[in-house]
């Protein structure tokens, strides 16, 4: 528990040290390019990369960053760090308070503690699995809602746009839009909306913490096929990601299967 604490400080020692760096830009008022993928990339994102690459891996740790060129010696490592400095770079360039900073530690291929920073709504997630999760150092858990009727579930919001969440309309639970997965997978871990999911592909780094963070709560995140994700891969896409409650998990993925099938 002594090992996991002091995780636990660097990471929310990198947060705040993250938090600072962010404070030389301004979200709506920043110039993005695109990357290789057409992904938007900000001198926000390099410059967080910058701080937490210098402050979270030590000794024979591993890394694994979006703003970092890979490396597979990571591969060999059983304790690595997975971020990504800047999630929701779309909603930072467009002034929306959908971004945040995500730090997820993975041991053995298991995320097992995790930090999520929204400077934009002062909300900072914080734990593992032993200590459990805090939001802004007030314990939290995921929501106890017995059913999906009337849940509230957050979908990205590209995806609601491009009209892929049609196919549950009238399904009974409320779709709210949202821009940063790993924002969205720490407000299920805080308890502050039901469920998210996403059925198309994302990456290590924009799921780790966040992982980290709902199973710390006491919820489930899980491929759309039902297995566990398993972390620091060689191949770092997933197809897409299911979070909620224990509870809800059957009912979802009931819903997902009918509506993906057209039933």
């Amino acid at each position: 528990m002594a090992d996991r604490e002091q995780d636990l400080t660097r990471i929310a020692d990198a947060l705040v040290a993250a938090g600072k760096a962010l404070e030389a830009f301004t979200p709506g008022a920043i110039e993005a390019r695109k990357k290789a993928g057409g992904s938007p990339v900000t001198e926000a994102d390099h410059a967080v990369n910058e701080v937490l690459l210098a402050l979270l891996p030590r000794g024979d740790e591993g890394w694994l960053s979006e703003e970092t060129a890979d490396s597979p010696e990571r591969l060999s490592k059983w304790r690595v760090w997975v971020v990504d400095p800047l999630d929701g770079t779309k909603e930072f360039v467009e002034g929306l308070p959908e971004w945040c900073v995500s730090i997820g530690l993975v041991e053995h291929g298991q995320p097992v503690a995790g930090g999520i920073l929204n400077p934009a709504t002062g909300e900072t997630l914080l734990g593992s699995l032993e200590t459990g999760v805090t939001l802004n150092g007030k314990p939290v858990s995921v929501s106890d809602r017995p059913s999906l009727a009337g849940a509230r579930v957050m979908a990205s919001r590209s995806e609601v746009r491009r009209g892929e969440w049609q196919i549950f309309d009238g399904a009974g639970f409320d779709i709210e839009p949202l821009g940063s997965v790993a924002f969205k997978l720490a407000l299920v871990a805080a308890g502050k909306i039901d469920a998210s999911w996403t059925l198309v592909p994302k990456n290590e780094w924009d799921v780790a913490a966040g992982t980290a963070l709902v199973r710390a709560a006491g919820g489930v995140v899980r491929l759309p096929s039902g297995e566990e994700p398993r972390f620091n891969r060689a191949d770092t896409l997933y197809p897409g990601l299911i979070t909620c409650p224990r509870q809800l998990w059957d009912p979802i993925a009931e819903v997902i299967r009918l509506r993906a099938s057209g039933a």
